[in-house]
């Protein structure tokens, strides 16, 4: 009896895998599918537009003015696709990376999401819900998006006020504070180190705050191996 319990759980766990394989490789076909086309549309908007009132950009112009942004960009990109993806999962990672957003809606969403169902992230279970917040985020922001365009007119005077301003400005630092004290409770051990060196480094050159995303994976890279050695040293 013990053998055939043991044989039948073992054919349940490889049945998982196989489940869980078969679903992470249709994911990455379609979502390579998807996000191919969807770059193919985005170039096709100005392709199109240029044809049509027969203005195209001059290429020395074009070269000339990327030059000047897209190695940031491009710097931002790559941090992003490597901090983000192990939070996002493989059919969060390219939705959110096809409709943007993800410092502000998608990385905190997932992460309230996984935090809410009590499932970690890389498990089968948090693949699926982390795909999930990811798609209802997207479909809330653009119904957002389509009720702001409708009502752009008669809400400026109201989004402009001085009244609301402080408010929109403490948007992100509020999202990521709640999300922070949730995670850091939990691990304040960990926390703590990237989290003084943040605040010091901010504080004695406040003009890095426009390049927060840069120090993602500075963050990151203190908590590893600031953790690693508390580890080894019996302090975790």
């Amino acid at each position: 009896m013990r053998n055939t319990s043991e044989l039948r759980d073992t054919i349940e766990i490889k049945d998982a895998v196989e489940t869980k394989d078969l679903f992470i490789e249709k994911t990455h076909r379609y979502g390579r599918l998807w996000m191919g086309l969807t770059f193919l549309f985005m170039l096709a908007v100005p392709i199109v537009v240029g044809a049509h009132y027969d203005a195209h950009p001059v290429f020395k112009d074009v070269a000339k003015g990327l030059l000047g942004v897209a190695p940031i960009f491009w710097t931002v990109a790559l941090i992003e696709i490597v901090t983000f993806t192990p939070m996002l999962g493989t059919g969060g990672s390219y939705l959110g990376f096809v409709t943007g957003n993800l410092t502000n809606l998608k990385v905190p969403c997932t992460l309230m999401a996984l935090e809410s169902s009590g499932y970690k992230q890389g498990s089968k279970e948090g693949e699926i819900i982390s795909t999930l917040a990811v798609a209802t985020s997207s479909i809330v922001t653009v119904i957002i998006i389509a009720i702001g365009v409708f009502m752009m007119a008669p809400l400026t005077p109201i989004l402009n006020s001085e009244l609301l301003k402080p408010a929109f400005d403490q948007i992100l630092p509020s999202l990521f504070g709640g999300l922070a004290v949730v995670y850091v409770s939990k691990n304040a051990k960990i926390a703590a180190i990237p989290l003084i060196f943040m605040v010091v480094i901010f504080s004695m050159i406040p003009s890095l705050a426009s390049a927060v995303s840069m120090f993602v994976p500075v963050g990151a890279a203190i908590a590893i191996v600031s953790a690693r050695i508390m580890y080894k040293r019996g302090l975790l």
